[in-house]
């Protein structure tokens, strides 16, 4: 196990990150283990805050997982083809209508649509398009050169992946970490969660999930799980510890849909307040 000095920012911008949650995750991780295993992993905050070796790190996301290879593999090349690109409406609209075909090409295209679209959001229609429109705040740079570069050293010698999570849950042993924060929305907590919560990750894979890590925490393996404060979810991890968090929402249309909300951490390590 490798946890190395100077914590990284994550690079990205993703809905559902845990940047706000890194502190309170960090403290559940044990002072020693093996192999760490992030099968979610968006923006990776709490991989990038820890820096572990070895580690696996996945999604389903391939774009996404491509991005990160980019990225560890490229990072001159995706840094000088970021540098060249103007922010503007024009720009925007033509790289989100452009299909690039080679590997450096569509990450450049994912990292200027993260960086440009309004609230740094994924989102693509049944057609596969990309539709999330033009909205990045004045002072929006496209690359730090220098952020890059040390997120790509972090990325050295990491297995990225695109894989189903049960995949790779199923591979940590006895002394690994697995954290896993699938998709999930905390605005119907007590109303509608499944209904709600059904095109992001079905109910079917949230017990695929449950059963995956409880499976991994027998084998010895230290499994943390971020998720929905729900009676329903904490009825799946009842055999966890678990810890409720708080964090600000500003996503709504409404302030009833914005304020504070709940999100429950589990996990079978003991919890270190410190």
């Amino acid at each position: 196990m490798s946890k190395n000095k100077g914590a990284l920012q994550p690079f990205l911008k993703w809905t559902g990150g845990k940047r706000w949650a890194v502190k309170d995750l960090k403290n559940l991780i044990p002072e020693s283990y093996g192999r760490y295993f992030e099968p979610f992993l968006g923006g990776g905050a709490l991989f990038f805050h820890l820096k572990p070796y070895p580690a696996t790190l996945s999604d389903t996301n391939l774009e996404l997982i491509n991005t990160y290879r980019q990225v560890r593999d490229e990072c001159e090349q995706v840094v000088s083809r970021l540098q060249r690109l103007p922010i503007c409406r024009d720009q925007f609209l033509k790289i989100r209508a452009s299909r690039p075909r080679t590997n450096i090409n569509k990450a450049v295209r994912f990292l200027f649509l993260n960086r440009t679209a309004y609230n740094g959001m994924f989102r693509v229609n049944q057609r596969g398009e990309f539709n999330v429109p033009f909205g990045c705040k004045e002072g929006t740079r496209l690359c730090d050169p220098t952020h890059f570069r040390r997120i790509s050293k972090a990325l050295q010698n990491r297995s990225i992946r695109v894989s189903d999570f049960e995949a790779i849950i199923d591979l940590a042993e006895s002394g690994d970490i697995v954290y896993a924060d699938p998709p999930y929305t905390t605005q119907h907590n007590n109303n509608g969660f499944r209904r709600y919560n059904e095109n992001l990750f079905t109910w079917d894979d949230q017990i695929r999930l449950a059963d995956a890590c409880l499976r991994a925490s027998a084998r010895g393996a230290h499994v943390i799980i971020s998720n929905a404060d729900h009676f329903e979810i904490r009825t799946l991890y009842k055999k966890l510890n678990s810890t409720v968090r708080y964090r600000y929402s500003s996503i709504g249309s409404t302030s009833i849909c914005r304020g504070p909300v709940a999100e429950r951490i589990f996990f079978s390590s003991t919890f270190r307040s410190g």
